[in-house]
Parts: C-alpha cells; structure tokens; sequence
C-alpha cells in the first residue's frame, strides 16, 4: 500500500476536531485511507441500502449506536445526517471519534457550513501525487497518461479502461445527483471542450458557444465539476503592480489521465507529438502543487499572473510573506528566452524580494539566471519543500 502524504495532516486534526472529514473525487482512495488510519472504528458505507435507509429514516436513532469511533462512508448520500451529528458529537468527550467521507464538496460543504462550524477538520484528498508514487519508477509520460487514481496502480487496470468506466458511471452518477441534468450527451461533450482547454484561462461564453449551450449551464456545468473535485479553479493574482490584469481564472483538470481519456490519447507515445503536451505538463504541475497544499492543510496560496500585454506568470506561490514565482515550461532542455517572464516579474515585485523557479519536463536541477531550474521529479524536493 502507498503511503499518503495527507496522513500526517489527518492524524493532527483528529486531536483537534470531534469530526474528521475526508473529501474528494470517487476513487481516490479515501476509503482506504480512512480504514487504514482509524482501523479499530465500525465502519459502515452509505452506499449500503440498508444503512442508508436507518440513517435517513431515523437519524438519531441510527447515530445513537456509535458512542466510539465509526466511520460514516459516503456520508453525501444522506446528507440530512450532518444536521443531526451536530448534537451528537456534543455528547462525545473524545477528539477524532467520527470520521466521515464524501466525494461531493457542494452537498457536504453547505451541509457542514450550516451544522458543523468548528466542530469537523477537513482533508481534501485528490489521486496519487508523483511524489507518492516515486518508488513505482514511472517515467513522466507513464504519469501524464495513466494519472494517479490508485486502482490504476493496485489492482493493475488498464488507464484507457480505467478511465472510460470512471467517466461512464462515477461521473454520471454523481453529476445526477449533485444536478438534474437530462442531457448527459451535452454535459459529456462540454466535459471533452473542456479537457481541450486544461490550463487556459476560463472564458465561459466561447465554451457556451463551441457547446451550443446558454452561458449560465456552463456556469452551473463548471460549478459541478469543482464540486466533485475533478477540475480546479486557479484564482489570477491580487497584486496588480500598477498594471492592469487578467481577472478571470485558469482551469485545471486534477489528473491528466482523465484529460487524456477525454481528449482521446490511447497511448503514451502520443503525448510526445500531441498540441496540448505543454498544457498537460502544466496540467500535471499545478495539481502537483494542489496536492501538496491539500495533503499540508492548505498553507499557502496558488495563483497565477497575467496583465494586459500578455505578460505572464504560470503560478504564484504565496505563503505567509514569502512569495515563489513559478514558469512551467513541457520542452526537456531549456532556452534563454523561457526566464523572460520570470525576470519581468521579478522586476515588478522586486520589492517583495521573490524567489522564482522554472519547471521543465527534463531532470537535472541546477541555477541559472537567478532562477532554480527544477527537473520534474525533483519539484516536491527542489521546489514545495523549499518556497514554504
């Protein structure tokens, strides 16, 4: 079994929180996690009918079972039951003793908001970050093709196959129940228009207009897709360094593997020769740095930078005061002409005394220009590790 790098975050909250709470995409690996950290809590899945139907029919009386530790699996199939478990833990002395899991951050976020402020700690889980599956010896593409869900790589499932059947019956099944979208011919076709566009600014109404659809399904579409984690929202710099800037956000997939599916890519070789090579990369590095700030319990800020001439900075890395420019680049050598932007914006915020990375897709780390150039795999030693 892979050790997961949240596991440390999760054992911390659950000294500090009468509720842990799991949350992600399906088939994360949540479930395992959960029985792995607290294996001598019941456990009892939501998908289950018979559980389902106790809960939903009689929530006290199905809580008052469990005085000791118990894991409430998929816990947004009844989601009238975190109203109840408010008064529930209240009865609890111990930290930590529920631990619920859920794979829709819409339903349990409002719930939680509402009924269980200052009562539950949140972990965000997405797929295996490459870190966690260094002593697997992927090479890059092996990692870009085939993502990081965890059955990919435990019960030995074909990516190609893996993936069909994940958008086939987890997507669809979820998207169902988060909305009552009817045409699931339509959501799928955005969802492939969407793919195409991974690590490009979200410009909502010329996907309403490639998908033949009104600019507020869109909206309603991406919202849906934030909500079951499988896309990520990168929020454009606050700083405007008396330039005028881009307001509106970039778009990530959180596995591009996914992307890939989607996108058609049955094998890896076709990456080297594929026109969203570069967005892949960038696609891969940014939920890197996603992973990383989840698996840490979110201690920094992940933004990106573009003002009005097309001048850019792929991610800003905040944390506390420090800030990290970072540029991402899908080529295996590096040309002078890719630390232009870097150096711009370092000029603008020199006063904030930055530091400034550049990403590429080759594997020797090293200084140059004032910049740390950082191989692939060296990004969680050489470049999170360090901008914290």
């Amino acid at each position: 079994m892979i050790d997961r790098h949240i596991e440390v975050e999760i054992a911390t909250l659950r000294t500090e929180f009468p509720i842990v709470a799991i949350l992600g995409p399906r088939q994360s690996g949540k479930t395992t996690l959960a029985r792995k950290l607290f294996a001598e809590y019941d456990y009892v899945s939501l998908e289950d009918i018979d559980h389902r139907e106790f809960a939903k029919s009689d929530p006290r009386g199905f809580l008052a079972r469990f005085q000791s530790g118990v894991i409430f699996d998929e816990v947004q199939r009844v989601p009238d039951l975190i109203s109840y478990l408010q008064t529930h833990v209240d009865t609890l002395r111990e930290p930590g003793r529920i631990v619920i899991t859920g794979s829709h951050n819409f339903l349990l976020m409002e719930q939680i908001t509402q009924s269980l402020a200052g009562r539950v700690g949140i972990a965000k889980l997405l797929p295996f970050s490459a870190h966690e599956m260094r002593g697997l010896n992927l090479d890059l593409s092996d990692i870009l093709f085939c993502g990081g869900y965890p059955r990919i790589y435990d019960q030995h499932i074909r990516p190609e196959t893996f993936y069909k059947n994940y958008i086939a019956t987890y997507i669809e099944k979820d998207i169902r129940q988060i909305k009552q979208i009817t045409k699931m011919d339509g959501f799928l076709t955005f969802l492939r228009i969407l793919a195409g566009r991974t690590g490009q600014e979200l410009n909502l109404s010329s996907i309403s207009e490639q998908c033949g659809v009104v600019h507020g399904t869109v909206r309603e579409w991406i919202s849906v897709l934030e909500a079951s984690f499988l896309i990520y929202r990168l929020p454009p710099y606050h700083k405007n360094y008396n330039k005028r800037i881009v307001k509106n956000p970039k778009v990530y997939f959180t596995d591009t593997g996914l992307v890939c599916s989607l996108l058609g890519i049955r094998d890896k070789d076709q990456l080297d020769y594929h026109f969203l090579k570069g967005a892949l990369f960038e696609t891969f590095v940014v939920t890197e740095l996603l992973k990383s700030n989840f698996n840490s319990g979110e201690q920094f800020g992940l933004y990106f930078w573009r003002d009005n001439h097309r001048k850019e900075i792929d991610v800003i890395l905040e944390s506390g005061m420090k800030q990290s420019g970072i540029e991402i680049k899908a080529g295996k050598t590096v040309r002078s002409d890719a630390f232009t932007g870097l150096e711009y914006w370092r000029s603008l915020a020199k006063a904030d005394d930055p530091t400034t990375y550049l990403v590429y897709a080759g594997e020797e780390s090293y200084e140059r220009n004032g910049t740390h150039v950082v191989g692939w795999s060296s990004l969680h030693e050489q470049l999170i590790q360090t901008a914290l």
